[in-house]
């Protein structure tokens, strides 16, 4: 690839979506439209949130275009595997663009949803932000159903403190 920083970019972002996905994939089928109070996003709404603001909202921005964000809710995907199937299909779509900008592309301006200007690597590295935020969110979620989840990055809390240096003080 001739645009190292494109392609570091790529890379960065699947192992967000990886993690991301390591916990989605623990959603049990019976509560993909689960909430915790009526009003707030479902489980669904979550994934399907994700997958349009990045296709629609972040990639088209990419594009140098308008966001074309069409919501969250179920009609744009129905079900567990609709759901997840869209996630798929989306960030498929939305990676393929990511994967055609050029390192110059990194460097020009684009224009975010509520018209302001900003360089489109600092306008990507949000993308992850968000995707983090909300992947919160599924993890809380997912406790407040006491459904076991992976651990982050392959050690959970207790397993960090045991293993580390315990100092005084």
């Amino acid at each position: 690839m001739d645009n190292p920083e494109a392609a570091q970019f790529l890379d960065y972002f699947e192992k967000v979506r990886a993690r991301t996905m390591r916990v989605a994939k623990c959603i049990p089928r019976e509560k993909i439209e689960w909430t915790f109070k009526p009003g707030r996003f479902t489980l669904g709404d979550l994934l399907r949130h994700l997958a349009g603001t990045e296709r629609y909202m972040w990639a088209e921005n990419a594009r140098f275009q308008p966001s074309r964000y069409p919501g969250h809710s179920h009609e744009l995907a129905e079900g567990y595997d609709a759901t997840f199937a869209y996630l798929d299909r989306l960030h498929g779509e939305a990676m393929a663009i990511f994967g055609a900008l050029t390192d110059a592309d990194l460097q020009r301006k684009c224009s975010t949803p509520d018209d302001a200007s900003i360089t489109l690597w600092k306008w990507l590295r949000l993308m992850a932000e968000h995707e983090i935020h909300h992947r919160g969110q599924i993890y809380l979620y997912l406790a407040m159903l006491d459904v076991p989840t992976p651990p982050l990055y392959g050690l959970t809390e207790a397993q960090v403190r045991e293993r580390s240096k315990q100092t005084a003080g």
